[in-house]
């Protein structure tokens, strides 16, 4: 069964790692996503606002994570993603795959974060210190991405 939280609160990484283990995985694969306070050229980035619509957003991260596990051999998945007013630095996302061999874990991981960036049922919205605010939408290369785990 897997682990899926959507929370205003932190999360710890190392715990939620720890959750995983057990007797059956010999590899656990993992990307946690940081606010950051740029994308290059423009005002930096004073604050990122994560909006949902509960209930359905759940059952869409269920969702990927089935699509997952009948993938690849998993023995344990976990996505984690916050919501809310979130600053740079702080923690956004957490997306764990367990399996008993690295590969299946590392490419179930990479599928995960690349359908998280692009059809998970979250609005976001950039805070910039110029005072300008806009929201943000899926890049070309997230798409790409994503559409390459096609079948």
């Amino acid at each position: 069964m897997p682990r899926i939280l959507v929370q205003a609160v932190d999360f710890n990484p190392g715990a939620e790692l720890a959750r995983l283990g057990g007797e059956e995985t010999g590899g656990i694969a993992s990307f946690t996503g940081i606010v950051r306070a740029s994308h290059g050229a423009g005002p930096r980035i004073a604050a990122l606002t994560l909006e949902h619509y509960p209930g359905m957003t759940e059952a869409a991260l269920a969702k990927l994570a089935a699509r997952a596990q009948a993938r690849w051999a998993l023995t344990g998945c976990t996505i984690i993603h916050r919501i809310g007013r979130l600053l740079p630095g702080e923690n956004i996302v957490f997306v764990a795959a367990a399996s008993a061999h690295r590969g299946d874990a590392l490419q179930a991981v990479a599928f995960l974060i690349d359908y998280l960036k692009t059809s998970a049922p979250f609005w976001k919205a950039e805070e910039r210190e110029d005072g300008t605010r806009h929201w943000v939408a899926a890049r070309a290369a997230d798409e790409a991405a994503a559409a390459g785990w096609d079948e």
